[in-house]
């Protein structure tokens, strides 16, 4: 066998795509999302948003900026919360999972990413620890909404833009479904 021709070769030269296709099943994102998984998450993050409030721990804003990044980028793949509770803890579940359409939950977690990202760097960027802690106050509040009563603030939004014409309804066929009443 000659230099370049074994099986690593094989993958690098003969598999025109598979980088993209790596990186496309990395950053895509469920849908539908199991509720059981998303209440879940929500309710250890209301847990996390409340110490940090309680105790004015800023060390907690990175971690929690962290899990609302790699959530709203790649779903429970690169979320340690995320793929215990999906992978461990809800199979384990004795209940009837509902399924939530999964671009707009995608959409709930990028807003949760906006302000926890935010939180942060007014925290360690700028010592701004009273403004840092309000945003947190917002995220443990809707937080708190999904994980106790199943209400999905950013979702909510995300149906408002539909119903408005700012998402198209391409975006989420599903979305557009149950707006439309069918």
């Amino acid at each position: 066998m000659q230099r370049g021709e074994g099986a690593i070769a094989g993958l690098a030269n003969g598999h025109a795509g598979y980088r993209e296709l790596v990186l496309h099943e990395l950053f895509s994102f469920p849908n539908p999302v199991n509720e059981t998984s998303a209440r879940l998450v929500a309710g250890v993050v209301a847990v996390l948003s409340v110490l940090t409030l309680a105790f004015q721990q800023g060390w907690l804003l990175p971690v929690l900026a962290y899990g609302f990044v790699a959530r709203a980028l790649t779903g429970p793949t690169l979320s340690p919360l995320g793929l215990l509770v999906t992978r461990v803890i809800t199979p384990r579940l004795r209940v009837r999972h509902r399924y939530a359409p999964g671009p707009a939950k995608r959409f709930a977690q990028t807003i949760g990413a906006v302000f926890t990202v935010t939180a942060t760097v007014l925290w360690f960027g700028f010592g701004l620890h009273t403004a840092a802690l309000v945003l947190v106050g917002v995220i443990a509040f809707f937080a708190t909404l999904e994980s106790a009563f199943g209400f999905c603030v950013g979702c909510q939004v995300f149906y408002l833009g539909m119903r408005l014409g700012i998402v198209p309804a391409s975006v989420c066929e599903d979305c557009a479904r149950v707006l439309a009443g069918t």
